[in-house]
């Protein structure tokens, strides 16, 4: 999925500055190991995989609270990767889009619920619907606030910064754009610490976002359904060919869902200043 390619390029070079040196202490400077690049790409994915876990246990919990117990049951309330992993969405793909694009996403094992066991019967499905985009959002705010507290410069963030949309936006070599990062984030705990946040705030914006899509089985399916409700049959019916609709969305509608990401993105990203 394409996001914001024209977007975060722009952002970059209004952004952008020459690194300054970054100080933790006179006495504690530290840098980033020549596998550097390596440990970026592996915490890139770390937090994809990570991000999407919460999301889905978020679902459980809410239905547990409400008074459905079949995530635990199920054994889905854990953050074991174990636990939710589908081979489909979290290895094939995500692993096929890295290698082909550079960029990386998947998805993992709907959480199951019962919303007939849900204590409200009305309003408790979307409840568990918006737990898991509730949770992205969460933790994209509490990584936002994090790295705006941080004791760096606004110059030494914006660096930092446009060399991360220079990551999600395709420009130049994979590796090399990782290595960009590297180098800028490298010198202090506070400029490292705040260019791996913002790897949790982009994942979680993604993630928050794209499943508010009124499309089955996304949440955002289910939000529609609970003030426009549809027999079982049709929504069932519906979510047999959803994923084919989503790739149909994505491909041909790829530039206003960008515009609807990146919005979120400029929001969130902006917080961190």
């Amino acid at each position: 999925m394409a996001l914001a390619r024209g977007d975060a390029s722009q952002y970059f070079k209004r952004h952008s500055s020459s690194p300054e040196p970054l100080v933790f202490s006179k006495k504690s400077t530290i840098s980033l190991s020549m596998s550097s690049e390596a440990v970026l790409v592996a915490f890139y994915l770390f937090m994809l995989v990570y991000s999407v876990i919460l999301h889905e246990v978020a679902h459980g919990v809410v239905a547990y609270w409400l008074g459905d117990l079949t995530a635990k049951y199920a054994g889905r309330i854990t953050l074991s990767p174990w636990s939710h992993v589908d081979p489909l969405g979290s290895f094939i793909i995500p692993v096929a889009l890295f290698v082909t694009t550079g960029f990386a996403f998947g998805y993992a094992k709907p959480v199951p619920y019962n919303p007939y066991n849900l204590r409200d019967q009305k309003w408790g499905p979307l409840y568990v619907a918006l737990a898991g985009p509730a949770t992205n959002f969460l933790l994209a705010f509490i990584g936002a606030f994090l790295a705006s507290v941080l004791p760096l410069s606004l110059l030494a963030k914006q660096d930092i910064l446009g060399r991360f949309l220079g990551i999600i936006s395709g420009r130049g070599e994979f590796l090399e754009r990782f290595e960009l990062l590297a180098t800028a984030m490298a010198g202090s705990f506070s400029s490292i610490f705040f260019g791996l946040l913002l790897f949790l705030i982009f994942w979680n914006v993604v993630l928050g976002c794209f499943n508010l899509l009124p499309i089955p089985p996304l949440d955002g399916s289910k939000i529609l359904f609970t003030f426009f409700p549809v027999k079982e049959k049709a929504q069932f019916q519906l979510e047999q060919y959803g994923f084919f609709l989503l790739l149909f969305i994505i491909f041909v509608f790829s530039a206003p869902l960008s515009a609807f990401i990146s919005a979120f993105l400029r929001f969130f990203f902006g917080l961190t200043m």
